[in-house]
């Protein structure tokens, strides 16, 4: 699994929030969210750009 994944999983757990919760914040399927999280999916840049503002933290770090 790439770092940035598993840096946004654990920014998900953190704030005790499930895949279903992220997936209605960003008006998509619990599934597709889980293929995206799983490396399984192509996260778009968008939806990256989404989470990072949401985690407040940078895409640089995600990407670190």
């Amino acid at each position: 699994m790439c770092l940035y994944l598993e840096k946004l999983k654990g920014l998900r757990e953190d704030a005790e929030l499930t895949q279903t919760d992220i997936a209605k914040l960003l008006h998509i399927a619990q599934t597709t969210y889980s293929q995206y999280e799983r490396g399984v999916r192509a996260m778009p840049i968008e939806v990256l750009k989404q989470l990072a503002d949401f985690y407040k933290v940078s895409i640089d770090w995600l990407l670190e």
